[in-house]
């Protein structure tokens, strides 16, 4: 780095002193704290993302200033890249260190080292694409990030204004391969792909399934951007609640989050919504959770959930209807199912019998996309509602080749154009909400099922979820699927007598990545079972770690 740049980056931190105190680690969610602390950091990963699509050829990074699910007083900043993707982890560290450096001094000198190591090209044109949630505070740290893009002499931010996260991960993931990225581009794809699959549904059908799904907007940007799709689409009535105009705060009371561990129905829903089908976004749109109120409910507030596993046995169950229509020509395409361990076991034992092969990843959407990246279609969900399906270049060219060559019309074609559109209209950067929504929508027309019929493929099993504050968290060691207890030693043989004690009983232990807690979650054929597993494994963390 020459000294013109060195003081271009000493001059801007000077602008942006960082808090005392405030000490941040880079995860899945990017940075998250309250707002009125994160300038500096926002800053500081404008600075990195200029230097990432540097390290890239130039190719354009994504900067996103969200919270997510959190409440609207915080702010979170993270990075897409190239690929749409998340910022690869082998950067997460480094984004830790500048993040938390105590003086613009010790800020240069550690992006000195960084540069020379990453042998990072300095001085040629890096590109960063900002969006930003619906927070009050965003606007303010879009202006930081800018400066921390700039800093970085000859690149360029490029601001896109409020979107939601999977939108920007989508229009940087459809730039990078030379296609059109303009927002118009976005809902003009999700649109013409769900025309494509609703017009492969027989009419007799189609007509016995249309009716209207009601959609909780979170108070964010999911459900402004939602009014906007609803101009592209024809087939699909959906009403919009919570969009935040109507003087509704963000995440408060509403939600996907909120909607999936309370159980209960967002602000603005009630016994009027009685057996009607109901959804919910979260904050900025990367979360999707269906949910219905029950014809027995008396308050009207009680839900029956269709949570991430919900939909992802959904999708699965539809992508398996089509491959099984489809001449593989020996090619035995691989279908693969990624879940965690929080995955009600319902929903794994009803994926398996279906004939589904079904993998384990560790928590965190990150390491569920990379799984299900190694099969010719991979779906993940996490039940929070995060997931997506994903297929590989080698496949797609080849279902496009075979859409070529087979009569029009017939069985086999439909269903190599249904998976077609299935893989333009879902998006392959991330989990999102608006594109997810619309495939629910299309396969229960294709199914010609109610939510009530959807709900029933399995029954989840009753759960429970506790935490213990431990003197220690890194006593605790698990395998790679988090599903047992390597250490301390014995801990797994004695969770194991207790999971024998209950039917259908399973319990894990994995250490929080953030505090000294040791998460509990157990399940069991009946409440009262999975909540007395829960605690007899609870006490066991206590005896093996001592309490703190």
């Amino acid at each position: 780095m020459d000294e013109t740049q060195i003081a271009s980056l000493l001059k801007s931190s000077e602008l942006y002193p960082i808090p005392q105190s405030l000490k941040l680690s880079y995860g899945t969610a990017g940075f998250r704290a309250d707002a009125s602390l994160l300038e500096s950091t926002v800053y500081r990963v404008g600075i990195l993302s200029s230097l990432r699509s540097l390290k890239l050829n130039s190719s354009t990074v994504g900067l996103m200033i969200t919270a997510s699910h959190n409440r609207v007083s915080d702010n979170g900043v993270k990075l897409s890249d190239p690929s749409g993707g998340m910022l690869s982890q082998g950067w997460e560290p480094f984004a830790d260190q500048i993040a938390n450096a105590s003086s613009p001094r010790e800020l240069v000198s550690l992006i000195r080292e960084f540069v020379e190591k990453e042998e990072i090209p300095m001085g040629g044109g890096g590109e960063v694409w900002l969006g930003r949630d619906t927070r009050p505070s965003g606007e303010r740290l879009l202006r930081a990030a800018e400066i921390g893009v700039g800093s970085v002499l000859g690149s360029v931010a490029v601001d896109l204004g409020v979107l939601t996260t999977p939108q920007l991960h989508w229009l940087v993931r459809a730039k990078n391969r030379g296609l059109k990225a303009a927002e118009s581009d976005y809902f003009e794809n999700l649109s013409t792909s769900f025309k494509c699959l609703i017009d492969l549904i027989p009419v007799e059908k189609l007509e016995s399934s249309r009716s209207k799904v009601v959609l909780d907007g979170a108070n964010g940007v999911g459900g402004q951007k939602m009014e906007v799709l609803r101009g592209f689409l024809s087939g699909l009535d959906v009403e919009i609640r919570n969009t935040g105009r109507d003087g509704g705060v963000l995440n408060e009371g509403v939600g996907a989050d909120f909607v999936q561990k309370e159980k209960v129905v967002p602000l603005g829903f009630g016994l009027k919504d009685v057996g009607m089908r109901c959804a919910s976004f979260d904050g900025d749109a990367d979360r999707l959770v269906y949910f219905y109120v029950p014809s027995e409910s008396c308050s009207g507030d009680k839900v029956e959930l269709l949570d991430g596993d919900k939909i992802l046995s959904l999708f699965a169950l539809f992508i398996k209807e089509q491959l099984n229509s489809i001449d593989d020509e020996g090619k035995e395409t691989r279908l693969g199912v990624v879940q965690t361990a929080y995955a009600n076991g319902a929903s794994t034992d009803y994926l398996k019998e279906i004939g589904l092969e079904v993998v384990f990843a560790k928590t965190g959407v990150k390491h569920l996309h990379e799984k299900a990246a190694e099969y010719d279609v991979g779906i993940y969900f996490e039940a929070n509602g995060h997931g997506t399906i994903l297929f590989s270049e080698s496949f797609l060219s080849w279902l496009v080749g075979k859409q070529k060559v087979l009569s029009q019309g017939s069985d086999e074609h439909d269903a190599v154009s249904r998976l077609v559109a299935v893989s333009n209209l879902i998006n392959q950067a991330v989990g999102d909400a608006l594109s997810g929504l619309l495939l629910v929508e299309a396969i229960l027309q294709h199914m010609g099922w109610s939510v009530q019929k959807w709900n029933e493929l399995y029954k989840d099993l009753p759960s429970r979820q506790v935490k213990v504050e431990v003197p220690d968290r890194t006593a605790v060691v698990t395998t790679s699927e988090e599903t047992e207890a390597l250490k301390p030693l014995g801990i797994q043989d004695a969770i194991n007598a207790e999971i024998k004690k209950r039917q259908r009983g399973r319990a894990f232990i994995r250490p929080s990545g953030t505090e000294d807690v040791v998460r509990v979650y157990a399940e069991a054929s009946t409440q009262e079972d999975a909540d007395s597993l829960a605690n007899s494994v609870a006490q066991l963390v206590k005896s093996f770690l001592g309490s703190s």
